[in-house]
């Protein structure tokens, strides 16, 4: 699950304002796994590199390294963003769902967002979005400490001096968000094929293929933010998502079903006059849909315009 090693950072890259820009791919992923939105990683690294600036030249000429300085900064800047986080979402219409990812050659620059491939983020098992729906349930310093030691590997050590605790106390941050994420499923092979299967079925509103694709305990949760129209509970149950889908298909005509990847597997997204209307997520276990993840949240989608 690692995508790098903690201490490793901020090394092999000189020091000065090279070493600091080269850190900026490193960070965003790092904060977007921290909080789940695009957009809040992409301004929380801004206000880590504002903070580096913002020092005397010879300040930062001082600085060992750039990269653990960052990550440091960074990692307090999203422990102060997930605890706000947590009063915003408490008022949020309907269910919050982490912003999805397109595959990186289809990054599309959203409004106000830079095309800098440095800003892409890298796809792996720690961007699922059932793996990003259980960070959530984390307490921040919880979800900061997993992503920091689990996901890149720093030393719990390094971690403490990061949040301000000691090792022992984010070992058992760590231990206790493990609990959460052993119950996130593993990738399945072949959901590929169930995923075409699915919005084929869709497409022609055919309720029994949908009920054969959805496992009976599945559930559906869907994020319109109070902008767009969306089911503000989950609707559970195989044979209930199926009927609530073929339904949508006759509100939308003219509705267009893709298959993309999404968040680093196969999902679908749906488009409509030529705008993205849908991003889903879908989880896929023993040939079976179990969790569709769909966000309608237009101020979710930016990355999707040329989806």
């Amino acid at each position: 699950m690692g995508t790098g090693t903690g201490s490793d950072r901020g090394t092999g890259f000189g020091h000065g304002a090279d070493a600091a820009v080269g850190e900026r791919r490193h960070l965003v992923g790092l904060a977007y796994r921290m909080l789940g939105s695009v957009a809040e990683a992409e301004d929380a690294v801004q206000e880590a590199y504002a903070r580096w600036y913002a020092q005397a030249p010879e300040r930062r000429a001082a600085i060992a390294s750039p990269g653990a300085w960052l990550t440091t900064v960074l990692s307090r800047v999203c422990l102060d963003v997930l605890g706000s986080a947590r009063v915003r979402r408490e008022s949020y219409v309907g269910e919050w769902l982490p912003e999805p990812l397109p595959d990186t050659a289809e990054w599309a620059v959203g409004a106000g967002r830079a095309a800098d491939p440095a800003d892409r983020i890298t796809l792996d098992e720690s961007v699922g979005m059932a793996f990003l729906v259980v960070l959530e349930s984390m307490t921040p310093a919880e979800r900061v400490v997993f992503v920091l030691h689990d996901v890149f590997r720093y030393p719990f050590p390094e971690i403490a001096a990061i949040v301000d605790r000691t090792p022992a106390a984010c070992r058992q941050l760590a231990t206790s968000a493990r609990r959460r994420i052993g119950a996130a499923p593993a990738p399945a092979a072949g959901s590929a094929v169930v995923v075409r299967e699915f919005r084929q079925a869709w497409e022609a509103k055919d309720i029994g293929a949908l009920v054969g694709l959805l496992d009976p305990s599945a559930v559906m949760v869907a994020d319109g933010g109070g902008l767009v129209s969306a089911v503000v509970r989950p609707v559970e149950g195989g044979e209930r998502i199926a009927r609530y889908l073929a339904q949508m298909a006759e509100w939308a005509p003219g509705l267009v079903l893709l298959e993309r990847t999404v968040n680093g597997r196969p999902g679908l997204v749906a488009r409509r006059d030529g705008a993205t209307a849908t991003v889903a997520a879908l989880d896929v276990v023993e040939g079976r849909i179990t969790r569709i993840w769909a966000v309608r949240n237009p101020e979710k989608l930016g990355l999707w315009t040329a989806a």
